[in-house]
């Protein structure tokens, strides 16, 4: 697969599909601990379209350096694919983690190089900050307080690590997964260093994003998941806050996680290519 360095001297992997029915690619970032072999069912299922997907710093078969292991960094990261690939313009999803790469990313250069924007499954806090009401951490889907996410921190830095990483991870499907998927999934995420995944969770789990959504300023398709261990109230309130946002909750009957487009990329891709069309 092709790489290009950054400006930090970090090489990251990415694929680009080369399709030609779009003059504006799609970019997707995938979440925490994951690869862009997340997307192995949208890279070549969304007919002509182009999509580019790439392995964020620590992840996948991209450089795992000692630094660089914040949110605002792998930003930068994604603009400078942009600036690899000569691309001034993109539709970009964002799953998971990679929802608030693009929120940072909206935060520092605002939405000039975004055609259009797709959140998957992704509060817009995390962690329930001390300066949120009850009411507000309800809502916005946290999904534990800051000292569990001190605990959880502690954990994967522990000697049991792997095995909390694992159990994590396999919090987010619920009902009746298929082992082939959960397969993929357990060994995907083994691709990340703690040294690397642990400072990036904690980094990514303390942002605020709330802030940033009334300033989204492009269409947006916000999609969530019955199944999924995200509420799928967070992104009704996300879909409410971002000016003229539309929302797409998946019911159980199509997929049961936080993976709809592994579990079931058929009902994935037709609303993404709906929205994107």
């Amino acid at each position: 697969m092709p790489t290009f360095s950054t400006n930090d001297g970090v090489t990251l992997t990415y694929q680009d599909s080369g399709g030609s029915g779009s003059d504006v690619p799609l970019v997707m970032l995938h979440g925490w601990g994951q690869t862009q072999a997340m997307f192995r069912h949208q890279l070549g299922g969304l007919g002509d379209r182009r999509v580019i997907t790439f392995d964020q710093r620590g992840h996948g078969l991209s450089d795992k350096p000692h630094h660089g292991y914040r949110i605002a960094r792998l930003a930068q990261d994604f603009v400078q694919l942009l600036d690899h690939l000569g691309l001034d313009q993109v539709d970009a999803l964002g799953w998971s983690m990679g929802a608030s790469v693009l929120w940072s990313h909206i935060d520092h250069h605002g939405t000039t190089r975004l055609r259009r924007l797709v959140i998957v499954d992704q509060p817009a806090a995390v962690a329930a900050v001390p300066w949120m009401s009850a009411a507000e951490q309800t809502e916005s889907g946290a999904i534990f307080d800051v000292a569990g996410l001190l605990t959880l921190n502690g954990d994967l830095h522990g000697p049991d690590g792997a095995t909390v990483r694992e159990a994590f991870v396999r919090s987010m499907f619920s009902g009746d997964t298929d082992p082939e998927v959960w397969e993929f999934v357990a060994n995907e995420i083994t691709a990340t260093p703690a040294r690397a995944a642990v400072p990036l969770l904690f980094d990514h789990c303390a942002q605020d994003w709330r802030d940033v959504l009334p300033r989204i300023d492009v269409p947006t398709l916000v999609l969530g998941c019955d199944g999924s261990h995200v509420s799928p109230d967070s992104q009704r309130y996300i879909a409410e806050r971002v000016p003229g946002a539309e929302l797409h909750v998946f019911p159980t009957t199509d997929a049961s996680s936080h993976f709809v487009f592994l579990e079931n990329p058929t009902a994935f891709n037709a609303v993404l290519d709906k929205f994107l069309s």
